[in-house]
């Protein structure tokens, strides 16, 4: 059993910056590769960044690689996606999501979503 809950959404200007956290409960979390995903009005959800369980290989969709970076730490049962440089094309609301070890994303758990409006 997973149960995830983000946090950090909001609004923010063009060019400006949030940071996303995804705290995690149960005691095997280490264990579960974590990614974000998003979806705005009207379009699918997409995949935006993951991360492996050990944090030490992680993966972005082209549309913000560098400017995302996500992160993780287990012994705070937490995930991060520090965004930077902001646009407008990225409002949407992001998703936390965790899949067992070995296995691909999206994973069979979700959080409620949180949402990120850029706009000027």
């Amino acid at each position: 059993q997973v149960q995830l809950v983000e946090s950090g959404g909001g609004l923010v200007q063009p060019g400006g910056s949030l940071r996303l956290s995804c705290a995690g409960s149960g005691r095997t979390f280490n264990s579960y590769a974590m990614g974000w995903f998003r979806q705005a009005p009207g379009k699918e959800r997409e995949f935006v960044a993951g991360i492996n369980w050990s944090g030490d290989n992680t993966v972005y969709t082209d549309s913000v690689k560098g400017r995302f970076t996500i992160s993780r730490d287990n012994a705070k049962n937490t995930v991060y996606l520090q965004m930077n440089s902001l646009k407008p094309e990225d409002t949407a609301v992001y998703y936390c999501n965790a899949a067992r070890s070995g296995l691909a994303l999206p994973g069979d758990y979700w959080g409620q979503g949180t949402q990120v409006t850029v706009s000027s």
